[in-house]
């Protein structure tokens, strides 16, 4: 639900769920390097999306689906 917020869209440049050609570039660095950018915040985005809660488990499965969302 959180990721949805701006992944869902696109705003302020978030990949957008399913934009394999958004998320490819990010990927090339490897999975464990994304999800570290997510945990530490990129840009606009927050720590963790903005849920200190979420653990990196969950955050991988988040990158995971908004790649390849079927």
């Amino acid at each position: 639900m959180q990721c949805v917020k701006c992944h869902q869209t696109g705003v302020g440049g978030a990949p957008r769920i399913g934009d394999r050609d958004a998320w490819i570039p990010r990927l090339k660095r490897g999975l464990d390097a994304l999800v570290r950018s997510a945990v530490h915040g990129h840009g606009p985005m927050p720590p963790r999306g903005g849920m200190n809660d979420l653990t990196e488990s969950e955050l991988r499965g988040a990158i995971v689906y908004m790649f390849n969302p079927v």
